[in-house]
């Protein structure tokens, strides 16, 4: 998780000039926040096993995979769109925030049943 809030701070800083054009790769907004959660949750299942850090680090490769699976992208789709997101922070803070609203839903949905 540090990991990935490193990467988002980097690329922001990196990132800060706007292109006009979309990318032909791009995916939607929509498919980035379905994706996003996944992967969230993927961390999430990753560091909640049982297991030592060494081995939830080997896990979460796999899980990540499945989650690109899923949805049918290539992992290199995802990354470069994502750099893309996050060339224009406040795109990229309205697509967290809808990433945080759908991991609360998902949590209370969890906790009622």
């Amino acid at each position: 998780m540090k990991k990935l809030i490193f990467f988002i701070a980097a690329s922001l800083i990196a990132f800060s000039c706007k292109d006009e054009k979309a990318p032909k790769y791009l995916l939607s907004e929509d498919e980035m926040v379905n994706i996003m959660v996944d992967i969230h949750m993927a961390e999430g299942m990753a560091s909640s096993l049982p297991v030592s850090y060494d081995s939830s680090k080997k896990l979460y490769p796999l899980f990540e995979s499945r989650v690109f699976e899923k949805h049918q992208v290539e992992d290199t789709v995802y990354t470069k769109s994502l750099e893309y997101y996050l060339r224009d922070t406040e795109k990229m803070k309205d697509l967290y925030s809808r990433v945080i609203d759908s991991l609360s839903v998902r949590e209370k949905i969890g906790e009622s049943e």
